[in-house]
């Protein structure tokens, strides 16, 4: 039996030896590249934590005292220490393991907010409540220094420093990268320290002290603290801690258990708030992860668990490519043009843009309200910003989208990558929200390409809008094979038709005569990643007898009248999009509808307002209901005027009437 299988609680690491903690961490990271190498997930992460989470669980007494991980894309190991080892084959899948913090999976996941920056403010809200209960507990938080560039995290810092007694540790997990290499004046403060050729020396000498320092004590807090040994020339970050009134500890090998545990326990023991710096190694005892320069397999499908190869077949084009090639494009003819991500320039495919116009890039961090507010700046110095980011992160930014870019009437582009449901990632990544948040914004133009062609035009169109912002949203799939309209119908795309129309409904309403001004029988609606379900639907519904159409606004704000007023013809609207409900675009037509004078029976089709679990796209459309057969289905129902499903002998009797 391996140690690791006799690690069922954190209480089984107690009695372990410094051998049996060496042994332990390699035992985790086979285990991690064997399993994460199978299901696909975030794999370098958590390579890079292994000695820290060990530590972590040693020195605090979980789930009495919270552990937060910021974003949580780090709590594999955690996850294997408390008890959840043998769950790892189902990582990710619909049913099993979160990749995340799960508060459905375990006491010890206090947090499965999957937004970075935002575990400190959690943790002040957590100690607050627990000293106002008269309860001793120390609150633990682990945040990257690329959450670090994230404002709330500040925000948060600025109110944990000024509570002198407050029980919180902070563990800055430096590895110098968020997906990719950390940016801005923060990220140059830390990578000056893990450059300077004394940083070894300082580790060594941190290292040396406490090995031989009793768990308290002044001198051993002052050695860690490094301020009275002659260090503070050579911990730039602890200056800039200590302007905030928070005791600093570091740098700590993040890889020596034993050093990263009593600095942990030293500053448990302190009282008060305490920021524990730790230098780790992203991708750590997997080659092919360490030598990955893009982002060290930040995260991976399907891998080859030697070489690091990926296993799947080779996927299609990406919407995220055809995005990337378009914008250098169209850079290289507008020099107006410039791009703006938020600490994911590979994930957003502004990385082509940057190769080719590295002035004309800006990575501003994770700190999706300072980009939003510094692309209305640059527009408003005549350029116009594209701002590459994941439709889910940003809701975080809605404040800025509206009084800062739209009341200010300034051409922004905002493309929204990964919309629509995402799958497995789990419920905070699902970009269904912005659909419903941006119908708020005033002047605001929106696009649901379907196709790349479609994207490329939207794209083409949206950088030359210089006064309201526009925005782009696809899905993280595969692009589909272009859909050409059948016709245009006043820059609505019409893409199927059916033939002679059916009777039945003017039947059921006993209307059996056709007139020249008898409406059509139904009219869908579909939005992008969308609209070949809207097809499916369509085609099944002719099938069946009935006449439809099928449409795409291709631009689903604002509400094309035309669009209206096709509506209004048609006995039955059925719209369908992958956001919520709620507010979608379904639900704007239905109010534009309505405020026309000509209410027109409309269903929507879209998510409930719920959080989704994780899952695969597929799996989670079909639960539900978005799929061709169940709107098809609800919308021959309601055609029928019936509450019940339809019987086989329902659909015969319509085809007899229709024949």
């Amino acid at each position: 039996m391996s140690l690791l299988e006799t690690i069922n609680a954190p209480c089984d690491l107690r009695g372990l030896s410094a051998e049996q903690l060496d042994q332990l961490s390699d035992e985790i990271r086979s285990f991690l590249i064997h399993n994460v190498s199978q299901t696909g997930g975030h794999l370098g992460p958590n390579l890079g934590v292994v000695e820290l989470t060990i530590a972590l669980h040693r020195v605090f007494d979980s789930p009495r005292d919270p552990i937060i991980f910021d974003t949580g894309h780090q709590s594999y190991v955690h996850k294997i220490l408390t008890g959840r080892r043998n769950l790892f084959p189902t990582l990710k899948q619909r049913g099993g393991l979160s990749g995340y913090p799960s508060r459905a999976e375990s006491e010890h996941d206090w947090v499965e907010n999957q937004h970075a920056s935002a575990s400190l403010s959690y943790a002040d809200g957590l100690a607050k409540a627990f000293r106002l209960r008269g309860e001793k507990h120390t609150v633990a938080a682990v945040i990257g220094d690329g959450a670090l560039t994230g404002g709330m995290a500040w925000e948060a810092l600025n109110n944990i420093a000024a509570a002198k007694d407050l029980p919180v540790v902070i563990v800055v997990n430096d590895n110098g990268r968020s997906y990719t290499p950390t940016v801005g004046a923060i990220a140059n403060h830390l990578t000056t320290l893990r450059t300077d050729p004394r940083y070894e020396q300082v580790l060594d000498l941190v290292r040396r002290g406490v090995t031989r320092t009793p768990l308290v004590g002044s001198a051993a807090y002052e050695l860690l603290h490094g301020v009275k040994t002659g260090l503070k020339d050579v911990l730039a970050p602890q200056g800039m801690f200590a302007d905030l009134g928070m005791k600093y500890v570091g740098p700590i090998d993040g890889h020596d258990e034993q050093a990263v545990e009593r600095a942990l326990q030293q500053a448990k023991h302190f009282g008060g708030p305490v920021l524990v710096h730790v230098i780790t190694q992203k991708g750590k005892g997997f080659p092919a992860a360490e030598n990955n320069v893009e982002d060290q397999f930040h995260t991976v499908g399907k891998i080859d668990e030697i070489t690091g190869a990926p296993l799947a077949g080779p996927k299609g084009r990406s919407w995220t490519d055809v995005f990337g090639e378009e914008l250098v494009r169209l850079g290289r003819r507008d020099d107006r043009l410039v791009a703006i991500t938020a600490a994911m320039l590979y994930p957003t495919g502004l990385h082509r843009f940057a190769e080719v116009f590295p002035d004309r890039t800006f990575d501003v961090g994770i700190a999706e309200q300072h980009a939003v507010t510094s692309a209305a700046g640059l527009a408003m110095g005549g350029l116009h910003p594209v701002f590459g980011v994941y439709a889910t992160f940003l809701n975080r930014a809605f404040d800025q989208v509206l009084m800062d870019v739209a009341m200010h009437r300034l051409g922004v582009t905002f493309v929204l990558d990964r919309a629509g449901v995402t799958g497995n990632d789990g419920a905070s990544h699902n970009g269904m929200w912005d659909l419903s948040m941006l119908q708020l914004v005033p002047g605001l133009q929106l696009a649901a390409p379907r196709d790349a062609t479609r994207l490329r035009r939207a794209l083409a169109r949206a950088i030359t809008v210089d006064d309201a912002p526009t925005v782009l949203r696809y899905s993280k799939e595969s692009v589909p094979a272009d859909i050409d309209p059948v016709d245009v119908i006043d820059g609505l795309d019409l893409l199927y038709r059916s033939g002679p129309r059916s009777d039945l409904y003017r039947v059921d309403l006993h209307e059996p005569h056709r007139t020249e001004q008898a409406a059509e029988d139904v009219l869908v609606v579909g939005y992008g990643a969308m609209v070949p379900t809207a097809l499916a639907v369509g085609r099944r519904l002719a099938d069946q007898g009935v006449a439809v159409s099928v449409i795409d606004p291709v631009w689903a704000l604002p509400v094309n009248p035309a669009l209206v007023d096709l509506a209004a013809r048609h006995q039955l609207v059925i719209t369908i999009e992958d956001n919520g409900v709620v507010g979608g675009c379904g639900s704007r037509l239905a109010q534009e509808l309505n405020n026309s004078g000509r209410p027109t029976p409309i269903r929507n089709f879209g998510i409930p307002q719920k959080f989704l679990e994780h899952g695969g796209r597929a799996e989670l459309l079909a639960d539900l209901g978005l799929s061709g057969q169940e709107i098809a289905r609800a919308a021959l129902e309601q055609l029928l005027g019936r509450s019940q499903p339809l019987t086989a002998e329902d659909v015969l009797v319509k085809q007899q009437r229709d024949a």
